[in-house]
């Protein structure tokens, strides 16, 4: 991303306010953004990356990997900058072409849709808390293995069984834990990741 002064000196603010951490220093970039995107310093605890999961992450994004997307928020937060590096194609789960179910969402419907397409693609789920427990029982249904999953809705009620059969799925992920996020702390995510995929892949990108 672009920085502005202001920018840099919101960084100052956080890392000072953050301070002594054990998160590494690609973890931490991730990190500092959600809290930058959202200014709420409980996402240095909320935020959990399984085992791999940005190593996995970077290396799908540089394969040009399909990304798939709950809602329309993160399609628009995350596509400049996918655009402007791997351009990897992003759908978004309410554009899914899908015929109409009473048990599902329109979001989980959709997504269930377009990851039987791209199963083993990248899945953010910003905001649709059915979304992300479709993802998480194809997975476990061994139906879909997914390159990274981003779980980060908020919600009262199932949000946190959802999060938490992520967490068993084995499968690479970055999840919120508890009752917080949106669509903003995904995107925050996606595009810290994608700017850490294009340091380590951008330079052979740019040689192709």
């Amino acid at each position: 991303m672009e920085w502005h002064i202001t920018d840099a000196q919101s960084l100052g603010i956080i890392d000072r306010e953050i301070g002594l951490h054990a998160l590494s220093p690609a973890e931490y970039e991730i990190v500092r953004r959600v809290i930058y995107a959202t200014a709420d310093f409980q996402y240095k605890s909320l935020i959990s990356f399984s085992e791999h999961a940005l190593q996995s992450g970077a290396a799908a994004l540089a394969a040009r990997t399909t990304i798939v997307v709950d809602v329309p928020m993160v399609q628009v937060g995350i596509t400049p900058v996918i655009q402007n590096t791997f351009a990897n194609p992003v759908y978004c789960s309410m554009d899914a072409i899908t015929r109409p179910q009473k048990e599902k969402t329109t979001a989980a419907w959709g997504l269930e849709t377009l990851a039987k397409r791209y199963p083993e693609g990248i899945f953010v789920i910003g905001e649709a808390q059915t979304a992300l427990s479709t993802i998480v029982d194809l997975i476990e249904a061994e139906e879909i293995r997914p390159a990274l999953v981003v779980g980060t809705p908020s919600g009262f009620v199932g949000v946190d069984v959802a999060k938490s059969r992520l967490n068993d799925s084995m499968v690479p992920h970055i999840r919120i834990d508890g009752r917080k996020g949106s669509a903003v702390v995904a995107v925050a995510i996606v595009n810290g990741l994608v700017d850490l995929a294009w340091q380590a892949y951008g330079q052979q990108e740019q040689g192709n």
